[in-house]
């Protein structure tokens, strides 16, 4: 007597989906076949009727094609997703236009408006370009003297230069300049292009002019020429949009920044609004109008925000005065006040804004295409995944804030450490406080914001229509 098998009523229809002789190849064995039970045996209830084990097994079993899930708790289904990110859609629009309105009222608040462009108080010359034709080292001697015996022992040599300018007033004209030879002084050799500076007197006296520096234009543009093609090649569209977003960054910092601060504004509601512009114009133009690129906004501005403010509340408390060395020569150079301080401040949310760009679109991207792979994720599901890869990303993004500023401040730290004094007062020292406080400072705003904007993109990626990923 055949036995019946005794899970045919846990798994209900299951059991009955099984592969028909023309699916099957040769050799697979056939499906167990349900037998009919003895008479008088208890038969089994209708699938009407039976628990709620075989309803759950019904909904696991293959179908042929795929339904949307239905009743298994999450909120993410396919058909009530559109309206919802209809909603997050209007939700970032009312959040960000004002963000934008009020980024661009700033900047007209902000500009100096019909004043005339800062001018150094110290003349500095008019450039002009000349070539070394060549040099010769020995004492220092003025126009018409000449060296009579033997030079003292602890005098210093001279290098003298002869050069012709290439452009300028004495265009063609050949040129004879005596420099000293200090440790500081650059190193010139015939052939090199120079840069010198006119003071406007006589084009035929030596005196009015001065070797200032080299030229550097050719290689520079090599450069950036090298640059923009290893970006479009492999960015191709993309990189394009984003050196086109580098440019227009500079325009800002160039035309807005630097005129507004000059003009007396305060230098930290200068670069809040000029890191606001930077922001909306380089993330937009590069990565889209999107709810993926809204989301890396408001992290990035979240972020900037806590920066702002850590960095406000450690200055003070340090007692830091931003007078170093070039702000006290800008100062001097201006010939009025400027809000050291507030310089300081606009430099380390200036400095940060780059670097926070990079991790808030990684994170908000890791986590749209961790929803696209697999759509049934919740948002707390996509918030661990997307936290887990940001744990890696900060690492990194911490540590390349500060080599940078320890490469920016590497000749102040060579310095201070030439005084001999103990490692607290070295770093207590002004040049490497404010380095410190704007490392660590940039470094907290980096931190938070993984958690921030991961947190913002799984909210509103679970609720994104799949077809829209």
């Amino acid at each position: 007597m055949n036995r019946r098998d005794l899970s045919d009523d846990d798994t209900g229809p299951i059991r009955r989906v099984t592969d028909t002789p023309s699916d099957r190849s040769p050799g697979t064995p056939r499906s167990p076949r349900r037998t009919p039970p003895p008479e008088g045996a208890r038969r089994p209830r209708p699938p009407a009727q039976r628990p709620r084990q075989a309803e759950s097994g019904r909904r696991r079993a293959p179908e042929p094609k795929p339904e949307p899930p239905v009743g298994h708790g999450h909120s993410h289904g396919h058909g009530p997703a559109a309206p919802a990110s209809r909603r997050v859609r209007l939700l970032l629009m009312w959040l960000l236009i004002p963000l934008a309105v009020a980024t661009v009222a700033g900047m007209i608040m902000l500009y100096p408006w019909g004043k005339d462009p800062a001018k150094s108080v110290f003349p500095q010359g008019t450039p002009v370009s000349a070539t070394v034709t060549g040099t010769i080292t020995g004492p220092c001697l003025a126009e018409g003297q000449v060296q009579v015996g033997e030079p003292p022992p602890d005098a210093k040599p001279c290098l003298t230069s002869e050069l012709t300018m290439t452009d300028g007033p004495g265009a063609g004209k050949p040129l004879k300049l005596t420099l000293p030879i200090e440790p500081s002084t650059p190193r010139f050799a015939a052939g090199d292009e120079v840069v010198l500076s006119y003071n406007g007197g006589d084009v035929a006296n030596p005196a009015s002019f001065q070797i200032v520096d080299f030229q550097r234009g050719t290689p520079l543009l090599l450069l950036a020429g090298l640059f923009a093609l290893a970006v479009i090649v492999l960015g191709r569209w993309r990189g394009l949009a984003a050196l086109v977003a580098l440019g227009l960054s500079f325009l800002v910092l160039a035309f807005f920044v630097l005129p507004s601060i000059l003009a007396g504004e305060s230098p930290l509601l200068v670069a809040i609004a000029g890191a606001g512009a930077i922001m909306f114009v380089a993330l937009y133009l590069t990565h889209g109008l999107s709810a993926r690129t809204s989301v890396a906004v408001l992290g990035t501005l979240v972020s900037l925000v806590l920066i702002g403010v850590l960095s406000a509340m450690f200055s003070a408390a340090a007692s830091l005065t931003g007078l170093d060395d070039s702000t006290s020569q800008l100062i001097g150079s201006l010939g009025h006040g400027i809000d050291a301080r507030g310089l300081l401040l606009a430099g380390v949310v200036i400095g940060a804004l780059g670097v926070l760009d990079d991790v808030t679109v990684t994170q908000t991207s890791a986590v749209w295409e961790l929803r696209r792979a697999n759509p049934s994720l919740g948002w707390r599901e996509l918030y661990g995944a997307g936290l887990r890869i940001g744990r890696d990303h900060v690492g990194s993004a911490v540590n390349t804030l500060v080599m940078a500023y320890a490469g920016a401040a590497l000749p102040v730290l060579l310095y201070t450490s030439l005084s001999g004094v103990g490692l607290g007062s070295i770093l207590g020292a002004e040049e490497i406080a404010q380095e410190i406080v704007r490392t660590l400072a940039g470094s907290v705003g980096i931190v938070a914001a993984v958690p921030v904007t991961t947190v913002l993109a799984a909210l509103i990626a679970s609720r994104e229509p799949q077809e829209s990923l």
